[in-house]
């Protein structure tokens, strides 16, 4: 672009919030949040399948003394010890449980040993299970809370998107008002200037007093300041709705007003009974029931006896050359392991510990239960509100008609000295507030529209819900 030049952009409402979903900041800001969660359930779900690990020590050095096998003297063991373990692992949700399937080797060097100064130690296969036996799974909670957190996320998502929405409404009618405010400015100067000129022809015939041309220069110098006033603020909500929609300053937006409104009622217990489906608060007060009775189950886990058993099985063979350490016949290898906590005094922590937990647990259901209540009030308040806007808006939209029409007999009449100018001025306060009371009306009502899409995630209009919608709007980003 060169100068000050512009391109102009008319945008309609419909338009503006498709643009702000693809582009804006907080579109932006929505589709990452959304997009950590999804990773954080495919990490959920990998962990419950089997895992593939390497584990090695390529080097370890130690340089010991320490007493002979007759116990008669101090020898010093130089050794330089290699190992490594191959390890399949697979969580196990139902107890809790860790199931592990290993191959190991280890190669040892005994730089004192002139005879076998190399051996090396092989476990071909060893199958293992490792489990807590405090009663306590995370796993199989997990498998309850994972999948939550992730549908909520989904929801979000798309709630967010439908607050993106709303503060579309309010930056692209801010921008409307400031060009409503100007326009209503620009004929505002005209008329005071119109005025302003009868005035001084009256008053040089006398039929207009002194002080009633006062008022007329007066009103005239007020326009012109509320003229300059409105350019202003017409640049500066031209700039927030650029800067919102993430559009350079060299396109100057012109709103198109959506005066044409769906003739739309929402049934309240349809409204009602999709929000309880769809709207992911209710998956948050599940979720929050669902963490507190965890939390009771764990620190009864943790306070009282907990124990841990391991067990393993499998083959093992110690030969001096690598290929020897492979060859049958194989020694058994068995493990087990069972390690306890008993707390026998604690002077009351443990029972404080959990009667604590349980009293959270109270809280959050009381809490829960009237978050719900709330909820449902708020749904059938929404839905009462946004189906009355139709009937405001056409309220509005008649009044200024008539203070339009009002208006220019009460302008013709001044012409023909049938009003002073008092009356005229009254006219015109009355028109510039009917014409703000009809674009008020329209924000509403589009306002109230996305506000029921938002708490019901729902397409009235074309009677589906925005869930479908999902996995189209994420391929747009």
């Amino acid at each position: 672009m060169v100068g000050n030049a512009q391109v102009t952009l008319d945008l309609t409402l419909e338009q503006a919030i498709e643009l702000a979903n693809v582009q804006s900041l907080y579109s932006f800001r929505a589709k990452n949040m959304y997009l950590a969660s999804y990773w954080e359930f495919r990490s959920f779900r990998a962990s419950r399948l089997p895992g593939l690990n390497l584990r090695a020590t390529p080097v370890r050095f130690s340089r010991t003394v320490q007493t002979d096998y007759t116990n008669t003297e101090f020898v010093e063991v130089n050794s330089l010890t290699t190992s490594g373990d191959l390890v399949i692992s697979q969580n196990f949700t139902l107890t809790g449980g860790v199931f592990e399937i290993s191959s190991s080797l280890q190669r040892l060097e005994n730089f004192g040993n002139e005879n076998n100064p190399v051996n090396f130690t092989s476990y071909p296969i060893s199958i293992g299970f490792v489990q807590s036996l405090n009663g306590y799974n995370s796993f199989r909670w997990q498998a309850k809370t994972e999948p939550l957190k992730f549908e909520m996320a989904k929801k979000n998502y798309l709630q967010s998107l439908q607050s993106i929405a709303l503060q579309t409404i309010m930056v692209f009618f801010n921008a409307i008002d400031a060009e409503i405010e100007k326009v209503i400015a620009e004929t505002n100067y005209s008329n005071a200037d119109t005025l302003h000129r009868i005035g001084k022809g009256r008053f040089e015939i006398g039929t207009v007093t002194q002080d009633e041309l006062l008022d007329l220069e007066l009103g005239l110098l007020n326009a012109e300041i509320s003229l300059a006033r409105s350019e202003i603020g017409l640049r500066e909500a031209r700039t927030s709705l650029n800067s919102f929609l993430g559009l350079p300053d060299d396109i100057e937006i012109k709103c198109i007003v959506p005066f044409d409104i769906p003739a739309l009622k929402v049934n309240v217990d349809d409204a009602l009974n999709l929000a309880l489906e769809n709207n992911p608060d209710i998956l948050n007060y599940e979720l929050s029931l669902l963490s507190a009775r965890e939390r009771v189950a764990q620190t009864r886990a943790n306070t009282g006896l907990n124990a841990t058993i391991r067990a393993s099985a499998g083959y093992n063979k110690r030969d001096e050359t690598l290929s020897g350490a492979y060859q049958s016949p194989f020694e058994n290898s068995n493990l087990v392991n069972i390690s306890l906590n008993v707390p026998i005094v604690d002077w009351g922590y443990r029972k404080g510990q959990v009667q604590m937990a349980k009293s959270n647990q109270e809280v959050t259901e009381i809490q829960a239960a009237q978050n719900m209540i709330d909820f449902e009030q708020r749904i059938i308040n929404e839905v009462m509100k946004f189906n009355l806007q139709e009937k405001q808006v056409a309220i509005a939209s008649k009044a200024d008609t008539i203070a339009q029409l009002g208006f220019n007999v009460t302008m013709q009449r001044f012409k023909i000295d049938k009003v002073d100018v008092i009356r005229l001025n009254s006219a015109r306060t009355s028109l510039d507030a009917a014409r703000r009371s009809y674009y008020n009306a329209l924000r509403s009502y589009w306002a109230s529209f996305y506000t029921i899409r938002q708490l019901t995630l729902y397409d009235f209009l074309n009677n589906k819900t925005l869930i479908e919608e999902l996995d189209e709007l994420l391929q747009k980003k």
